[in-house]
């Protein structure tokens, strides 16, 4: 697998994240209960950096033979 097809599925990934945190959002604003509104919170903040780092590494992995790109300080070795 080339790193451009690790990108695809990194895109992939992070699509569906994003549509289970609105899922979560809507369930959130949807629940009367507190208690299950805040373990319902607290499972969309679990789901946010995943979110995040799954969008960098698509980048990443789609243009790091880009010679244009510099690359994220966060995964430089």
């Amino acid at each position: 697998m080339t790193l451009l097809e690790m990108s695809a599925y990194y895109a992939d990934s992070a699509a569906l994240i994003r549509t289970r945190i609105a899922e979560l959002r809507a369930a959130e604003r949807a629940e009367t209960d507190p208690d299950a509104a805040r373990r319902l919170r607290l499972r969309i903040e679990t789901l946010r950096p995943l979110l995040r780092e799954t969008r960098e590494l698509a980048v990443l992995t789609a243009r790091y033979y880009d010679r244009s790109y510099h690359k994220h300080e966060k995964y430089t070795l």
